[in-house]
């Protein structure tokens, strides 16, 4: 993949050719103009990632093509060469929105270090603008269930079809897979949309308070009940019932909500009256209910009774090719929320996240996304914390360059000419590698 598209207007051709053939080696897609007039005529705002121009060029100037460049396309990053007189100059074009200035004569790692920073910061504003225009635009399921991969589009797939079916669900998946964000999309995109979604935890309510928090109570029904409360099924009444991690409901009260399930009735507590109610019964577990009911621990007519039509959630390590996608997802949702500027993180960090097994699934990604986004080190337990540290793509090709030349010009005996000629590189370009890596004073 391209480290990202440049336009290079500079007049002086030697200084123009030289920086277009190292941005090329360094993995840049590069067009060069010889002026602003030509960089105007065949600009593309689209599809440039960042634009390096001389300050000083006869006729249009860089100035007057950042303020152009930047009218076509406001979030363009403009990159200024200047010479040492212009120094002043620049810090003020900065002011006017430039990205940033380099003085002439550059170092050109320093420059490719500007660019890779111009052209994730372009890439994660655009990423930023096609996100809000998603939240912004008509509802749609794929703002809820983001991946390219095949187990998330058929899990788009089934949510859209089922949401327009009143029937109930029984949602299993892992712990951290979205189990609720396939109940809400369920309720959202479906007829009742307009009504309550009333979610209740099955494990987090103590059983002594259950029957009546869930189906409701009378006045007098019990010590302390000193007024009627309508129970979150009745209050649901019109929409979604969503009841999370059901295997942990105890089994004397399994009994009653089959009967609310299949009547359609809720019998408060400490009342002889019933009470109807309109609602759709969604239901998520992490555990096999088909195994827990042969075991004994879970109603076997509960379970048949909701396992009617079942949604399989994959896991992460399932669908590794929406990983970092999530990931890059998430760092900007952290970072606008925590208002602070987006980060991109690279490949090898992102190549470590799809590799590793991920047991909290999305759940755990967007943590680590989070604590990434705040500049914060991964979890130590985290198969991809020692990966955040390693070195960059960059410093490895850097690495292996710097001990092939010195190989080399050992094997030359020193003679840049012969080295370069072997190497297949422009002397200038040699001598230039050759400084900037230490590995000896250049030669000309």
């Amino acid at each position: 993949m391209s480290r990202g598209f440049v336009l290079l207007v500079d007049d002086e051709e030697n200084v123009r050719e030289s920086a277009r053939e190292w941005l090329v080696l360094s993995g840049f897609d590069v067009v060069t103009a010889l002026n602003a007039e030509a960089a105007l005529a065949g600009f593309n705002a689209r599809g440039c990632d960042a634009l390096i121009t001389d300050v000083r060029m006869p006729g249009m100037g860089g100035l007057a093509l950042l303020a152009e460049a930047r009218r076509r396309d406001p979030a363009l990053p403009v990159i200024l060469l200047t010479g040492h007189g212009d120094v002043p100059l620049a810090v003020e074009a900065m002011r006017g929105g430039a990205h940033d200035f380099l003085e002439k004569p550059y170092d050109a790692d320093h420059l490719v270090a500007v660019l890779d920073r111009a052209v994730s910061q372009r890439r994660l504003n655009s990423e930023v603008e096609r996100l809000r225009d998603a939240v912004g635009a008509s509802a749609s399921i794929e703002t809820r269930f983001i991946g390219d991969s095949g187990p998330a589009r058929a899990l788009r797939a089934q949510v859209a079809q089922l949401a327009s079916l009143d029937v109930d669900v029984l949602i299993h998946g892992e712990t951290g897979t979205g189990k609720e964000v396939v109940a809400r999309a369920l309720h959202d995109f479906g007829k009742r949309s307009g009504s309550p979604f009333v979610a209740l935890n099955c494990a987090a309510i103590p059983e002594s308070v259950f029957e009546s928090e869930v189906f409701g109570h009378d006045r007098g029904a019990f010590t302390g009940a000193a007024q009627k409360r309508v129970g979150r099924i009745e209050h649901a009444n019109g929409g979604t019932v969503f009841l999370d991690e059901i295997e942990s409901m105890p089994l004397g009260l399994q009994a009653k909500l089959l009967r609310v399930i299949q009547e359609r009735e809720v019998e408060p507590l400490g009342s002889n009256r019933r009470v109807p109610v309109d609602v759709r019964f969604v239901a998520a577990t992490k555990a096999d209910l088909r195994t827990e009911s042969d075991a004994g621990r879970f109603r076997a007519d509960l379970y048949f009774r909701l396992a009617t039509v079942v949604v399989t959630i994959p896991p992460l390590r399932q669908r590794r090719q929406d990983v970092a996608l999530l990931f890059r997802h998430f760092c900007i949702e952290a970072a606008n929320r925590h208002g602070v500027d987006p980060r991109e993180p690279d490949a090898g960090l992102l190549a470590a996240l799809e590799d590793a097994d991920w047991p909290g699934n999305v759940r755990e990604l967007r943590a680590a996304a989070e604590r990434f986004a705040l500049g914060l080190p991964l979890d130590r337990g985290s198969a991809v914390a020692g990966q955040a540290n390693q070195p960059s793509l960059a410093e490895r090709v850097a690495t292996y360059e710097a001990r092939l030349i010195a190989q080399m010009l050992a094997e030359t005996g020193g003679n840049t000419q012969e080295a370069s000629r072997l190497l297949g590189v422009p002397l200038r370009t040699l001598n230039e590698k050759i400084q900037r890596h230490g590995l000896r004073p250049s030669r000309s």
